[in-house]
C-alpha cells in the first residue's frame, strides 16, 4: 500500500521591503482615480474621446484657432504701433521737468543774488548810520570780515557713529549716541560767546545775535544751511585766555564729557590770526529811547519808561 508523500508547509511569503508604507503604494498603484478610469473607459467605449472626428467639429476647432491668432496678432500690432506714441509722451515727460528744473535752478539763483544785495545794502546802512560806534555795529552785528588773534575749535563725530551708550543723550532719542548734534553745537557757540569771543563762524558760516542753531534729520543747519562734520569753529578774541577760559566753563566741561563717554572728536588750539567772513544775510533793526512826555500814535502824552521802540 502506497503511502502518502507527507504534507509540508510551505510557510508565509516573506513580506515585502515597502509594507510600512502602505498609503504610499496605495497612491501610486491607483494615481489615477477609479471614478476618472470609468469615465475615460466610457467616453472611449462610446467613441467621443480625442480627437473630434467629425468635418463640423474640425472646423469649429479650426475657427477657434484661427480667431484666438487674430486676437494676439492684432493686440501685438497695437502695442507695436503705440510704442512711438507713449516713447514721445515719455520724452515730453522728461523735456518738461528738464525745463522745470533749469527754471527752478534759475530761480535760485536769483533769490540768493538778490538775497546777496539785500544785505549788502544793510551792511552799508549798518557803517552809515551807526554813529560814533559804527565798527562796533558792525562788528556785533557780522556785517563786515573780520580777522586778529583767536581760537580754532574742531568738534567730529566718533569713528563709530553707531556706538552704543547710556545717559541723558539715549534717553532723549539719540539713537546714535557718536553724533555731534545741534545742542552740542548751540552749548559749544554759547560757551565760547560767554568766553569772551567778539566773532563767530562755523565752518565759514559767520554768526550774529539772530542766528539760530537747528537740526534737519542727522544734519546740523545754522541759518537754515547745512553743515557737514568735521566743524570747524573759529572766534576771534584774545586767544589764549579765550582757550582757557571755554575750557574751564561749565560749556567746556560739556564738550569734554562728549570726549569721554561717546567718543566725540575735539581739538582746540590758539590761533595768531584768524578770518571770518561777513555774514551773508542780516536782519537791520533799529530803535529809538522815547523821550519824557512823547506822543503817542493817540496823541496822549506817555512817561519815559527807558524802553525803546522798533
Amino acid at each position: 500500500m502506497s503511502q502518502q508523500p507527507p504534507v509540508r508547509s510551505t510557510g508565509s511569503p516573506p513580506p515585502r521591503p515597502d509594507a510600512s508604507m502602505s498609503l504610499l503604494n496605495n497612491v501610486i498603484d491607483h494615481a489615477l482615480d477609479d471614478g476618472y478610469a470609468e469615465a475615460t473607459a466610457r467616453r472611449a467605449a462610446e467613441g467621443r474621446g480625442g480627437l473630434p472626428r467629425s468635418l463640423r467639429a474640425k472646423l469649429g476647432v479650426a475657427a477657434g484657432l484661427v480667431l484666438a491668432a487674430a486676437v494676439v496678432t492684432v493686440g501685438a500690432a497695437e502695442a507695436r504701433i503705440s510704442a512711438p506714441v507713449v516713447a514721445k509722451e515719455r520724452q515730453e515727460l522728461i523735456d518738461r521737468i528738464e525745463t522745470e528744473t533749469s527754471t527752478a535752478d534759475q530761480l535760485e539763483q536769483d533769490v540768493e543774488r538778490i538775497r546777496s544785495e539785500v544785505g549788502e545794502r544793510q551792511r552799508q546802512a549798518l557803517q552809515q548810520h551807526g554813529g560814533d560806534q559804527a565798527e562796533l555795529v558792525a562788528l556785533l552785528s557780522g556785517a563786515t570780515q573780520v580777522h586778529g588773534p583767536g581760537v580754532k575749535l574742531v568738534v567730529d563725530d566718533a569713528k563709530g557713529t553707531d556706538t552704543g551708550g547710556g545717559g541723558p543723550r539715549e534717553s532723549s532719542g539719540f539713537s546714535d549716541t557718536g553724533r555731534v548734534r545741534d545742542r552740542d553745537m548751540q552749548r559749544v557757540i554759547n560757551g565760547l560767546w560767554e568766553s569772551g569771543a567778539e566773532a563767530v563762524a562755523i565752518n565759514g558760516q559767520r554768526l550774529t545775535s539772530l542766528s539760530a542753531i537747528r537740526a534737519a534729520g542727522d544734519a546740523i543747519l545754522v541759518d537754515n544751511k547745512p553743515l557737514v562734520p568735521p566743524y570747524t569753529i573759529l572766534a576771534v578774541g584774545n586767544g589764549q585766555r579765550l582757550s582757557t577760559t571755554f575750557q574751564d566753563s561749565a560749556d567746556g566741561q560739556y564738550l569734554h564729557a562728549l570726549v569721554e563717554n561717546f567718543g566725540i572728536r575735539s581739538s582746540v588750539s590758539a590761533e595768531g590770526d584768524v578770518r571770518l567772513p561777513a555774514a551773508p544775510s542780516l536782519t537791520v533793526r533799529t530803535a529809538e529811547p522815547r523821550g519824557a512826555g512823547a506822543a503817542t500814535p493817540s496823541g496822549r502824552a506817555t512817561a519815559d519808561t527807558g524802553k525803546g521802540t522798533s
